[in-house]
């Protein structure tokens, strides 16, 4: 079965205001215990923010190393999750409930890629 990457996008100026509360911890563990019964879920976990990230830069031939937090980045992933599913539609499917999961008044986005298992 094809695997595929799910890479959680956030704003992380917007970060401070979309502190988890217990309603949104209950619902995500219970998406979560789902997905891990159906053997879907292969792994999953958020990142720390960039202010402790380093970006390296592979350019003319030298490197180039960048210390976050990255300001002039609105919109970073945030976390991620491997899933193996039948299809991609399947993986869209599990991507979109765990997008509802989340209270309305957040912005939350989501990249699904197959990886290339070539």
């Amino acid at each position: 079965m094809p695997r595929f990457m799910t890479l959680i996008r956030i704003n992380e100026q917007d970060a401070p205001a979309m502190t988890p509360d217990a309603d949104l911890e209950k619902r995500m563990g219970a998406l979560f215990e789902e997905i891990t019964k159906a053997g879907v879920m292969l792994e999953t976990a958020g990142l720390k923010p960039t202010a402790e990230a380093t970006r390296i830069t592979w350019s003319d031939g030298s490197l180039s190393y960048t210390d976050g937090p990255f300001t002039e980045t609105k919109e970073v992933v945030g976390g991620y999750a491997i899933l193996q599913c039948k299809d991609r539609a399947e993986a869209l499917e599990w991507t979109r409930r765990f997008l509802q999961v989340h209270p309305k008044e957040w912005t939350v986005g989501a990249e699904v890629r197959q990886i290339d298992e070539a």
